[in-house]
């Protein structure tokens, strides 16, 4: 039998990092040595009062189904949080707890945007926002993140991209891939463009604990916001925690009734242990202190990786103010940003990605995810610059 794939799934991309961590394992396996700076996962363990949290939630029964939106105290514990770092009340029940925070995306699409509907998305971005977007069949509008600007979104173009098909912004920040942030200022017009033209604001705020000499802004915290924005976070990232799968969204309460609708026609639920853990990662002191290393571990890594960059002859990379990533600028090697990503894989042993990944913007631009050891990013640095110096045009 010859299956008949559906024609959305031609629409539906992939995600680069994970593309370039299969080819990476599979040199590792010949016997090939890779210095890993491709995939956007913290090398921390995960606080250990946070797993024993999540082995004692197992040891004591939170091993079955919970209701689709979450475990109650587990919700609590989210808007709690959420009061406490964004400054605005928030409702438990307007919380909903998701195996995954790409899933507060792909459910916001779903619940909200018609085939044909206009979603605008930051470029370059996460790669999911143009998948999911094209894969319901809305039409993804692009706004550019430019690195004179410390790649905050070009404000004129996003005013300019608005038409009477638009119904949703997504904006991220801090940014994958980019590591910047968008200020006050930006955030202050996003929201004015919102209301201007009935606008929903899906906010990525997945990165917000990881910034540095700087304090994260987000939309829900704006006036008259809190009903037109969904906030999507989760505890991947902050609190090395990509495994255990929990994502959340904050979401105005009509809109997360049908969050939890979605929730129950697909995954059910998210595993209670997980979310019991949530409780302990949230709101023990222990693990705010854990990310408050974690934090400054990255802001050192973050400071050798761009110095290492920008000197590098043909190389110049901003310094991000947010993530864990670098963005570096190739164009005066004489590498086309694929190329070179593909034979630093397969040539120099260091797995980065291509700036196109995350969009046509990325042309000339390499990601690098400084979450690997001092030592190994000095290494990677190390084998970039040979590479380059002995092949550059």
């Amino acid at each position: 039998m010859t299956i008949k794939f559906a024609e959305r799934m031609s629409r539906l991309g992939t995600e680069g990092a994970f593309v370039v961590l299969a080819k990476a394992r599979k040199l590792e396996a010949e016997g090939k040595k890779i210095v890993h700076l491709e995939i956007g996962e913290p090398d921390f363990a995960t606080p250990d009062n946070i797993v024993e949290a999540g082995i004692s939630a197992m040891q004591n029964g939170f091993t079955h189904y919970t209701p689709a939106s979450g475990i109650m105290e587990a919700r609590e514990a989210v808007a709690g949080f959420v009061q406490r770092t964004l400054k605005t009340p928030v409702d438990p029940t307007d919380v909903v707890l998701v195996p995954g925070s790409k899933n507060v995306l792909l459910f916001t699409l779903l619940a909200c945007i018609e085939p044909g509907d206009e979603v605008i998305i930051p470029d370059p971005g996460y790669p999911a926002y143009a998948s999911q977007v094209n894969f319901i069949g809305a039409v993804p509008k692009f706004v550019t993140l430019r690195e004179e600007t410390g790649f905050r979104m070009d404000l004129d173009q996003l005013e300019s991209l608005v038409t009477p098909k638009t119904r949703m912004v997504i904006i991220n920040t801090p940014q994958n891939p980019t590591g910047g942030i968008l200020t006050e200022e930006d955030v202050a017009f996003v929201c004015e463009l919102a209301h201007k033209h009935d606008l929903l604001v899906v906010s990525d705020e997945i990165y917000s604990q990881l910034v540095y000499e700087f304090e994260h802004v987000s939309p829900l915290s704006q006036p008259g916001m809190r009903e037109r924005t969904v906030l999507m976070d989760g505890l991947s990232k902050s609190y090395a925690m990509t495994g255990w799968r929990l994502g959340y969204a904050v979401a105005p309460t009509a809109l997360a009734a049908k969050l939890d609708q979605l929730m129950i026609n697909s995954s059910s639920c998210a595993a209670g242990f997980t979310q019991m853990a949530a409780i302990e990662a949230l709101s023990a002191p222990e693990s705010e202190h854990a990310v408050h290393r974690m934090v400054k571990v990255f802001e050192h890594r973050r400071n050798l990786v761009v110095d290492g960059l920008n000197a590098i002859p043909g190389v110049r990379c901003a310094r991000p103010q947010g993530s864990f990533y670098a963005f570096p600028n190739i164009k005066e090697t004489g590498f086309e940003e694929r190329e070179l990503a593909d034979r630093l894989l397969t040539e120099a042993g260091v797995a980065v990605l291509p700036g196109t990944a995350f969009g046509a913007a990325g042309k000339g631009y390499i990601r690098l995810a400084y979450t690997q050891s001092e030592d190994e990013l000095k290494r990677g640095l190390k084998q970039i610059s040979d590479f380059i110096a002995a092949n550059r045009g």
